[in-house]
């Protein structure tokens, strides 16, 4: 488990980079081209797509590390056997969510069928919305692989989003 959590961790890591280099790329390029009177038709579909990705693919990441929004502060102030019950109750509701937006995902990869982008009519829009059950499918695996060393932590009284505090001693 410790392998997969790295090479997550690492692919995660430069999908995101990449996406994000290749926006700004994409974006500094389309000034010029405007600057320069005129621009790509294809700038604006492009960019939605890519900035959507980034926002996918780092949700995933964040999960991975645990880093995505939280309320460790109210969580570690309930009762030991209250704190561990919502861990559970909150952990199943992530999982929850993101199972129905995979299969969400998937419904409306189905409905897109052969569709293609405007802008892009080579780019098939299946392509462009596969980000949805794919980052679904990375969230849930990155809450599970997280959840062993995020249980532990909460179990000890750490906060994983502000570690410099220590446990309060009961």
């Amino acid at each position: 488990m410790n392998v997969l959590h790295r090479f997550l961790d690492w692919l995660l890591q430069w999908t995101v980079i990449l996406l994000m280099v290749t926006l700004t790329v994409i974006v500094i390029l389309a000034v010029f081209a405007r600057k320069l009177g005129s621009s790509f038709v294809w700038y604006d579909e492009v960019a939605s797509v890519l900035l959507a990705w980034i926002t996918y693919y780092g949700a995933a990441l964040a999960a991975l590390k645990r880093r995505h929004i939280g309320f460790d502060g109210v969580l570690l102030r309930l009762p030991l056997k209250a704190r561990m019950t919502a861990v559970v109750v909150a952990e199943v509701l992530v999982i929850g969510f993101f199972v129905l937006l995979g299969w969400a995902g998937l419904e409306v990869l189905a409905v897109v069928g052969g569709d293609t982008m405007v802008s892009l009519p080579w780019v098939p829009i299946s392509l462009t919305q596969s980000v949805i059950p794919i980052s679904a499918a990375l969230f849930i695996i990155c809450e599970l692989l997280s959840l062993p060393d995020y249980w532990r932590a909460v179990l000890a009284g750490h906060s994983l989003e502000h570690p410099e505090f220590e446990p309060e001693r009961t």
